[in-house]
């Protein structure tokens, strides 16, 4: 009977043992789990963390981009208005020396009556050699406006009304070559 007894006891502490052997086993595994499932969703956070942090760069790429190009074309627009400024102030100018180079000053009805009463025969055989001096301009104006249509019809608006104010005879030169006529002419 003492040996039975033996054996059943050590027959317990064998199973006690295994068994705390298998609720040690058991812990781990669930430790390694909970140390697993911690791991994973460290990642999870860090990778939706990265996501985020590409999209916000992204999106601030894409507004800098966006931002450059208003700024481009709020730049090319500036560039354009003072480009066309300085076109209307250029025309201007050449306007406002036309007229005080030009023969008469400005030509109105009044002044022309005023002028007309003072000429002398000297200066009809002026006006005749300037009608025939402003006839042959304005026929080699006319010529060099017809060849150059086909051209300028590829040209912008803005950019074909420079051409062709740059390409008619100005008051300037009209009196240039009206004082070279009369002089030959005399």
């Amino acid at each position: 009977m003492l040996r039975t007894e033996e054996r059943q006891r050590l027959a317990r502490e064998r199973r006690e043992e295994r068994e705390k052997q298998h609720a040690a086993k058991e812990t781990q595994i669930l430790e390694k789990e909970r140390k697993a499932k911690l791991q994973y969703e460290k990642q999870l956070e860090e990778r939706q963390r990265k996501l985020k942090e590409m999209k916000q760069k992204e999106e601030q790429r894409r507004a800098a981009v966006e931002e450059k190009r208003k700024q481009k074309i709020e730049e090319e627009k500036e560039r354009y208005e003072a480009v066309l400024h300085r076109t209307l102030e250029r025309s201007q100018r050449l306007e406002t020396r036309q007229k005080r180079w030009s023969w008469g000053g400005s030509v109105t009805p009044d002044s022309e009556s005023k002028t007309a009463s003072k000429r002398s025969p000297s200066t009809a055989n002026l006006k005749q050699a300037e009608a025939a001096v402003s006839k042959s301009l304005s026929s080699s104006a006319a010529l060099l406006n017809t060849s150059d249509r086909t051209r300028r019809s590829q040209l912008s608006p803005l950019d074909s009304s420079v051409i062709s104010r740059l390409l008619a005879p100005t008051q300037a030169s009209l009196a240039r070559s009206k004082s070279a006529a009369t002089l030959s002419a005399d």
